[in-house]
């Protein structure tokens, strides 16, 4: 007996992340996330989304940024490759649904999960001139699984150190079922490699360390970044060998340049054949290679800001017919 023929292909797995608003995207984004959600859009029904309500937590003071850093995260990632044909790209704060969720799950979340999160002390020590010691701070991750759930994603790509803000989601999805019925789906982690990227300082690239190197940087001002960089320890003076895989500066090599040159720097490092500053040159090169097309696509949208709005909001128009499908079942099971 031969199977029938489906009348309609399959719908694909529904992938949901999203960045919070802080200012432009830096190479850390682009290697340890916006790459692999370009090669996502292709397999997945991706929604990505620019968390506003998150950058509150802790831009409350000055919340007047939110807006103009949503744009630059906007400009980054159309001028990167994330397709509005592909994905649905959305604003959180157009799609007031996640609100109402937020809420209705915060009723059932105990503290002490809340509490535990590494993040909030973490946070709390990193960033020691804004007190976060709020309310909106402490339930960031209710927020968080609100975003998530509201779409009934299927995964969330995440890299293994964030596998446990996900199992939170998980724990309040398992107790918000048990109260009110079988109605919000776990996600599930899709495991992604997360290459480490060093900032200028040596430390993990970040805005809050001030060592970021931008996407949208001009190729004079990461010149300026890059060349200062420090190297490996080892190599004292030009003579001294070094061992490329403690040095900061391989790093951007293993994001930004092909294998065989990779090898080719890394065996002149190892005998001393080439300086640092030669080593800084070779990953210039690819990485002002790389980044040129990109920057002259956003420097087109730039001029154009009413565009990239627009596409904003006719994605958070798309979200916010799936937002609105899910919380009819949230109020049916709640009773009201």
């Amino acid at each position: 007996m031969s199977a029938s023929i489906p009348t309609s292909p399959p719908a694909r797995k529904r992938v949901l992340s999203g960045v919070r608003p802080t200012g432009p995207q830096h190479l850390g984004n682009l290697v340890g996330a916006l790459r692999n959600w370009i090669r996502l859009q292709d397999i997945y029904d991706c929604h990505y989304t620019i968390v506003g309500w998150h950058a509150l937590s802790s831009e409350y003071m000055n919340s007047k940024v939110i807006r103009a850093n949503t744009l630059e995260v906007a400009l980054d990632w159309l001028s990167v490759g994330l397709d509005p044909k592909k994905a649905v790209l959305f604003l959180q704060s157009e799609v007031k649904e996640h609100a109402e969720l937020h809420l209705l799950l915060s009723m059932i979340v105990p503290l002490p999960w809340l509490e535990r999160v590494p993040t909030f002390k973490e946070m709390q020590q990193e960033i020691q001139d804004k007190d976060l010691n709020t309310y909106g701070f402490l339930g960031y991750p209710v927020l968080q699984a609100a975003d998530i759930v509201i779409y009934k994603a299927d995964f969330v790509p995440v890299g293994e150190d964030q596998t446990a803000h996900l199992e939170l989601t998980r724990e309040i999805v398992r107790r918000f079922n048990r109260i009110f019925g079988d109605i919000l789906p776990e996600p599930e982690t899709l495991l992604t490699e997360v290459p480490r990227l060093a900032g200028t300082d040596g430390r993990k690239m970040s805005k809050s360390f001030g060592n970021a190197i931008y996407i949208k940087d001009e190729p004079e001002v990461i010149r300026r970044k890059i060349l200062p960089m420090v190297t490996d320890t080892r190599r004292v003076r030009r003579t001294d060998p070094g061992e490329p895989n403690d040095c900061p500066v391989f790093t951007l090599h293993k994001a930004f340049v092909p294998k065989d040159a990779q090898d080719e720097v890394a065996r002149g490092c190892r005998t001393a054949g080439i300086g640092c500053l030669d080593c800084k040159k070779v990953v210039l090169d690819h990485l002002l290679l790389e980044l040129a097309p990109i920057q002259e696509k956003r420097n087109a949208l730039e001029a154009r800001p009413q565009d990239v709005w627009d596409i904003l909001e006719a994605g958070s128009a798309q979200a916010r017919r799936v937002a609105r499908a899910t919380m009819d079942e949230v109020r049916a099971a709640l009773g009201f």
